[in-house]
């Protein structure tokens, strides 16, 4: 007889479920937005280094490149961020938040920061620092694996 496996002890497993715990907080925190959680970190990456190229927002947000244009397309048809050809090539575009993507953003981090203390509330305030550092250690460490490098060689 095979030993049956413990779903509740597979990491995996628990990490599907916390990443569908933090979109549905996403949504209950942020649904008047209309944001989803890429588009927020998108916008995020486009406020904090404007100008960014498509190729660069995608792998510092661990996004497909091929389908961030996608992303950047609902975003600047909202008016939230425009897009411009690089002067140095002209097959990259260079994205920027406008004045109602920064507005925005900043309508929506109190709510991210909302989402995140609700994530983490039943964790002690030790608990939540060790959490964060060991999804940060499999993140770096299986960095070959997603589409973002990891902070230790970026």
């Amino acid at each position: 007889m095979k030993k049956k496996l413990d779903l509740s002890a597979m990491p995996g497993h628990l990490a599907r479920r916390v990443q569908q715990i933090a979109v549905a907080l996403f949504a209950q925190e942020l649904a008047e937005l209309n944001l989803t959680p890429v588009q927020y970190s998108s916008l995020q990456t486009v406020c904090e280094a404007p100008g960014i190229d498509q190729k660069t927002l995608a792998t510092t947000i661990g996004y497909d490149t091929s389908t961030i244009g996608g992303v950047i397309d609902r975003l600047e048809a909202r008016g939230l961020v425009v897009r411009n050809l690089s002067p140095a090539d002209k097959r990259v575009r260079l994205v920027t938040p406008t004045a109602q993507g920064q507005a925005l953003l900043d309508a929506a981090t109190p709510r991210m920061l909302r989402c995140r203390e609700r994530l983490l509330e039943p964790l002690s305030k030790t608990d939540r620092k060790e959490f964060i550092r060991l999804m940060k250690a499999l993140v770096d460490a299986n960095a070959e694996l997603s589409n973002i490098p990891s902070s230790e060689s970026a």
